[in-house]
């Protein structure tokens, strides 16, 4: 799908046609199994009527950009795509095994993602409600008539004020686990210590070595399946336990580079409830210090969500652990509607490109120019660019012509256990 033709301009996504085109081609297989759900953005018309079609195409591309980074953060790369359909209406769909109960749990978390405050633009945009439609599609569905069905479920939905995901298939809505029930198991696999880290290895791109890995955390959960990313996040944040769900990672993170090779550098993510506390700083520097782990192999990275709270806190913040060593690294970056203010506030020492950036960089002229006024503002502001979510040879290629100086993704190595991440950079010494 990196055909200019198969895009929607504005977005980046599959278009209509393409969507349809990707439906058909999975559901030709004689045990084919797609979950899908169509997302409508409510509100979305007063965005455009109040603020202007320039506030409602930052909205859209927002709006993109959360739905894109949901999908990486759960499915494998060509097991799902998303797509706008026209105005506000996306759809998500994947053909991995996927429970209902997953599938329900997932439209839950996306829509809670989708619905928080929209940053980086100076007006105040109303927050948008979205409604899901969802559906399990089976071997010779006709992709028309999938997209058919949960249209006219969404608009169904609008006359059931307070209610905002609908099933429409052949079988019962599930009854699935409650947000609270949610909540209760959180708690309780962070107090008994059963979420789990994974390490995306990182490569230097001038000779592929190892540098060091980025740690992601997972739960497993029995009914849900794994669950990650901004999914885990939402729910943590609702259940109040951002705090304390970072303070599992930092400390499993750090105890785990305590096993690598000298050198090698982890990146732990940090959130908007940890910035907003004036404690964090020195709280990070003591675990790191009763660990005696020095702060020069750690990197924190942030994204501009972020960021949308008090920013002066954040900066400072971050100055205190920079002062200690760490570095900081911005995520996510080009992603959306980036706010270029952030580089020149912040005590930044890396901007990670979003898999976004190269997507198309083969292919399309404009999005290499782009990927090259980026890297050009990089070098002028003495930023090091580590490249995000590099699938294929030639994405690579492109990233080092243009000076990236590392990069991570499907193409070296998925997200690996401590073990397995240990015996790659055996395999490699």
């Amino acid at each position: 799908m990196n055909d200019v033709d198969d895009r929607d301009l504005l977005t980046g996504l599959a278009n209509a046609g393409m969507a349809r085109r990707q439906l058909g081609e999975w559901l030709q297989a004689d045990d084919a199994r797609v979950h899908a759900l169509l997302l409508v953005l409510g509100r979305f018309d007063s965005v455009n009527l109040a603020h202007g079609a320039d506030a409602g195409d930052f909205a859209l591309a927002e709006v993109a950009r959360r739905i894109t980074h949901f999908g990486q953060d759960e499915f494998l790369p060509g097991q799902w795509f998303a797509a706008r359909i026209e105005g506000g209406k996306f759809l998500l769909a994947t053909r991995e095994e996927c429970s209902r109960e997953r599938w329900q749990f997932l439209a839950e978390a996306l829509a809670d993602g989708i619905a928080q405050p929209l940053g980086g633009i100076t007006v105040a945009l109303p927050q948008l409600w979205p409604h899901v439609a969802l559906i399990r599609a089976l071997a010779g569905d006709d992709p028309a008539g999938v997209l058919g069905r949960l249209s006219d479920a969404q608009i169904a939905l609008r006359g059931e004020p307070g209610r905002r995901i609908v099933w429409i298939d052949r079988e019962d809505t599930p009854a699935g686990m409650g947000a609270p029930q949610v909540e209760a198991e959180l708690r309780r696999a962070l107090d008994e210590g059963a979420v789990s880290l994974k390490f995306q290895p990182q490569f230097a791109m001038a000779d592929d070595v190892i540098i060091g890995a980025e740690a992601l955390v997972r739960w497993n959960q029995p009914l849900l399946g794994s669950v990650g990313g901004e999914a885990l996040l939402r729910i943590a944040a609702r259940a109040d336990l951002t705090t304390q769900l970072t303070r599992r990672v930092v400390g499993a993170a750090l105890k785990s580079v305590l096993a690598w090779p000298a050198g090698l550098k982890c990146s732990i993510n940090i959130t908007a409830a940890d910035l907003a506390v004036a404690r964090f700083p020195q709280e990070l520097l003591d675990m790191m210090s009763d660990l005696a782990v020095d702060p020069a192999r750690i990197t924190l990275e942030i994204t501009e969500q972020a960021l949308l709270g008090d920013l002066d806190l954040a900066a400072r913040s971050l100055g205190l652990l920079r002062d200690a060593g760490i570095r900081i690294a911005l995520d996510d970056f080009g992603a959306g509607f980036c706010n270029f203010g952030y580089l020149k506030y912040l005590p930044l020492d890396i901007i990670k490109l979003d898999r976004i950036m190269l997507d198309g960089v083969a292919e399309n002229a404009r999005d290499r120019a782009v990927l090259r006024g980026v890297m050009a503002m990089a070098r002028a502001l003495d930023l090091e660019v580590l490249a995000e979510g590099v699938e294929n040879e030639r994405q690579r290629q492109i990233a080092a012509e243009e000076g990236c100086t590392a990069y991570q993704g499907f193409l070296r190595a998925k997200p690996l256990t401590q073990a397995d991440f240990l015996a790659l950079v055996g395999a490699q010494a």
